[in-house]
């Protein structure tokens, strides 16, 4: 089968396309022939070996980590899929390999794609979908009635964590453009602050909940506007002791992560916060509740109108990398 690869952690992006052995599965997984595969930026961090800390990867290696397609075989051991069911997936992160035309993936990680959606649709959902709902059941543990802040929520990321959010009964606030404020309006978004012309900072406090999308130089201005005794979990400031306990880490990895994330551990608990972090990790289960929210909300992720195939992955990974999309990378087979 063909399969998009790298043979080394690379500053540039360079995969190639190669014929590789048909994945053979094991008692609890699923062969999925793959029909949609989306491009992230978590692909170009996995591509340069930024997150080798977290899960470092034996070369070569087959890139994508979300992708949807038809059941084609499944385990002796698997219960509730069978041949011919459409299926999406965010890959569990020690096994990656979207980018291909067959995935084998256990059965946990596997979800039923919503009912009347295409594959390009489907495949554009796992990722930021099973992000947005870790971060808040899990990392923020967020109770109906409380309020979470995205600042940079405007892109891919809300449109996914906004109407999750909404369906555990959050009120959200949102910053971000101008161009997608009657769109995330229409999501349900409680309060919508356009960046170029209003500060969060500035006018907002006590939130009981922020979720980062910016990184560390925001960090400041979204500690200040939680309340006492708040949480604030980012997807891309780093991980902390926190996320290193909570992920069983030993040893170097433990010390290493305790000390990146000092930093901002101290500086939220000089103010009585409290830092997260989150990196997404599969879990079909929890798939299965944001498919019945999808369903219920016909929510649809916007796909960027430019869709490529298995031999364009470079090109693929350059737009992502250079930003400014209109929705999520396809990768179609």
């Amino acid at each position: 089968m063909k399969a998009v690869q790298i043979k080394r952690y690379s500053k540039n992006i360079n995969t190639t396309l190669n014929d590789i052995p048909k994945p053979q599965i094991s008692d609890s997984e699923v062969l999925i022939q793959v029909k949609a595969a989306a491009v992230n930026p978590v692909e170009l961090l996995i591509l340069t070996g930024s997150v080798k800390l977290i899960q470092d990867y034996p070369m070569p290696l087959t890139l994508g980590n979300e992708c949807s397609g038809i059941v084609e075989q499944v385990g002796s051991k698997v219960r509730g899929f069978q041949k011919g069911d459409r299926v999406y997936t965010r890959l569990p992160i020690r096994k990656i390999g979207a980018f291909a035309e067959y995935a084998a993936v256990e059965q946990d990680a596997i979800a039923k794609m919503p009912e009347g959606y295409d594959f390009n649709t489907a495949a554009a959902i796992p990722l930021t979908g099973l992000t947005a709902y870790q971060a808040i059941v899990e990392e923020l543990e967020a109770k109906p009635g409380e309020t979470v802040l995205i600042p940079g929520g405007s892109g891919s990321f809300g449109q996914m964590a906004v109407p999750i959010a909404k369906a555990l009964g959050l009120r959200v606030i949102v910053t971000g453009n101008a161009r997608a404020k009657e769109r995330f309006l229409a999501m349900g978004v409680d309060r919508y602050l356009d960046y170029k012309t209003e500060n969060y900072w500035e006018v907002l406090s006590d939130v009981d909940h922020v979720i980062d999308t910016l990184g560390p130089d925001e960090f400041d201005h979204e500690l200040a506007v939680l309340k006492k005794g708040g949480r604030l979990v980012s997807l891309r400031t780093g991980p902390n002791k926190a996320f290193a306990l909570r992920h069983q880490f030993g040893g170097l990895k433990k010390q290493m992560f305790t000390l990146a994330g000092s930093k901002f551990d101290k500086a939220a608990q000089k103010q009585g916060k409290e830092y997260r972090f989150v990196f997404v990790r599969s879990n079909g289960a929890q798939l299965q509740k944001i498919t019945e929210i999808v369903e219920k909300k016909q929510i649809k992720p916007a796909v960027d109108a430019r869709v490529f195939s298995l031999d364009q992955a470079n090109e693929a990974l350059q737009l992502v990398a250079k930003g400014q999309l209109n929705g999520k990378v396809m990768i179609q087979l």
